[in-house]
């Protein structure tokens, strides 16, 4: 993965009315993006009509299903394609329309099943075919869609590999064993791939990958997309400047990045979103690199992109990573969106405590640095003023002689919502602690810090004893609720047992680490 550097902030101060004249003037109000060798304009679409609408209602492509409207289930697995942070290549990214609002497809490439249909079959289809891996077939267009972005971006992947790029399908026929397979065997005949889907009549034999990308760069635009429908308005600014702006003449209006926890308000709770500001085509928010003193994340930076940096500093973390969600969903997602949304359930902040995370809040033109631990309030409520929103993360970068580790207990291995997430950063001198931190989600309204335990175990020896005592005191930092994912009584026991856990890893008693998972 390339990371590229971003300057960040403004040159110079600019009253809010005269950027308001003067972003009026670029505005754009056409939605552009490619299919199948084609670009597609949309103009007055509804702000939140998803992806799969629009294909299905609109371009009568049926192929891609919906299942559970929800993310989850993987039957509506399409793939985007879009110029890399580099510029120099595509990246093509599975992703759930469900819960894609259509504006975000501007300036990018959409796939679809019916995409792969050429003279021949793309060989995620012939492998699908010849290994038996479809039986009712409602499942089989979101599983093809995700062995195509496998197939693009992995040439050789190990079995662990495939299980992961299959984890956000889910099939109710074939006990995945087929699907496993079809996806070794479409790399049998491997060939260079260069027309990645069909194209219209007539239109020649191919597109290779540098006219796409140079299809991609004509989309572009410095201008703001603004698009409106029912009383329905959509923003997506390309400046961090612009977008400081319509925040602050727009405070009441929802901030979208990957939409992963808000296209479900739409899908499932059916709200009605009146202003949506989308700050996912905003450049300075989508960097992410490391300084002396941090690693730098951009608050529109996806777990995909965030991840790898993370893990490269924090190797404690791989298993809590690879299994926050699935991957259409982490193509999606963002490290800010997850934070700012606050969920006690949301598996990035115990690890983000743990490692004492800072936030970066910006209003207008100004910025401010609060502590991660100071920003949740109440459930779902954080410190944020009308008109802020989260730039940037700070993660600091690691101390000699810590130990970091997180663990995750839910109901499946893959693709669920914990029980309950536990982070732990851990510092030694010899045998004494110097420093420790124990963040647990879903143990309390919010994502939380376990002050009484980390004072049980600071500047004591590490022995089993100094865990126990800090065992005994969690009962004083969590009052857990029992649902439907688990009761209070196993929550309390679990969040025992993960410390004493810690403490065997630390002293490799007990080995762990990311284990093989089949289907």
């Amino acid at each position: 993965m390339c990371l590229c550097w971003c300057l960040l902030g403004v040159t110079r101060p600019i009253a809010v009315a005269d950027m308001s004249r003067s972003r009026r003037e670029k505005y754009r109000h056409k939605i552009k993006f490619t299919l199948d060798g084609q670009v597609i304009e949309v103009d007055g679409a509804d702000p939140s009509r998803t992806v799969l609408e629009y294909l299905r209602e609109d371009l009568l492509r049926t192929g891609t299903k919906e299942g559970c409207a929800e993310g989850d289930c993987g039957a509506c697995t399409v793939v985007i394609a879009d110029i890399d942070s580099c510029g120099e290549r595509l990246s093509a990214r599975a992703i759930n329309s469900c819960i894609q609002f259509l504006p975000t497809l501007d300036g990018k490439e959409l796939i679809t099943v019916e995409s792969l249909e050429q003279d021949d079959l793309h060989p995620a289809q012939t492998a699908m075919i010849d290994s038996h891996a479809s039986q009712c077939g409602f499942c089989t267009p979101g599983f093809v869609m995700s062995l195509f972005a496998l197939y693009k971006t992995n040439l050789h992947p190990t079995r662990q590999e495939i299980d992961d790029a299959l984890a956000g399908n889910l099939c109710r026929c074939t006990g995945y064993r087929p699907i496993v397979d079809a996806a070794n065997k479409m790399y049998e005949d491997l060939v260079e791939d260069q027309n990645w889907t069909r194209l219209p009549a007539g239109s020649g034999k191919g597109e290779d990958e540098a006219y796409r990308l140079d299809r991609l760069r004509s989309l572009k635009s410095t201008e703001i997309l603004y698009t409106e429908s029912q009383g329905r308005r959509f923003y997506a600014p390309v400046t961090l400047r612009d977008l400081s702006a319509l925040i602050e003449e727009n405070p009441d209006a929802v901030i979208l990045a990957g939409g992963t926890d808000i296209g479900i308000w739409v899908t499932k709770q059916y709200r009605d979103l009146k202003t949506i500001i989308f700050i996912g085509n905003v450049a300075e928010l989508m960097s992410a690199i490391v300084t002396p003193d941090y690693i730098d994340i951009g608050a529109a930076v996806s777990f995909t992109d965030a991840m790898p940096l993370i893990i490269d500093h924090y190797p404690g973390l791989e298993e809590l990573f690879l299994r926050f969600a699935s991957p259409p969903i982490r193509n999606a997602a963002t490290l800010g969106g997850n934070i700012a949304n606050g969920s006690p359930i949301g598996d990035s902040m115990p690890a983000l405590l743990a490692l004492d995370s800072l936030l970066v809040l910006r209003k207008g033109t100004k910025s401010r640095r609060v502590s991660l631990n100071d920003f949740y309030i109440g459930y779902q409520q954080t410190i944020l003023k009308p008109g802020e929103f989260i730039e940037r993360i700070l993660i600091p970068l690691p101390r000699e002689h810590v130990n970091v580790a997180s663990y995750k207990v839910s109901k499946r291995f893959d693709q669920d919502i914990s029980s309950i997430c536990v982070a732990y950063w851990l510092q030694l001198e010899g045998s004494t602690v110097t420093g420790i931190r124990v963040a647990c989600g879903g143990m309390a309204e919010i994502p939380k810090r376990a002050i009484a335990c980390e004072q049980a175990i600071i500047g004591k020896e590490w022995t089993e004893e100094t865990i126990a005592l800090a065992m005994n005191a969690l009962d004083e930092d969590y009052t857990p609720i029992t649902d439907l994912r688990a009761s209070a009584a196993y929550r309390r026991l679990v969040c025992r047992n993960l410390l004493q856990r810690f403490y065997l890893d630390c002293n490799d008693k007990l080995p762990t680490g990311v284990y093989a998972h089949g289907r």
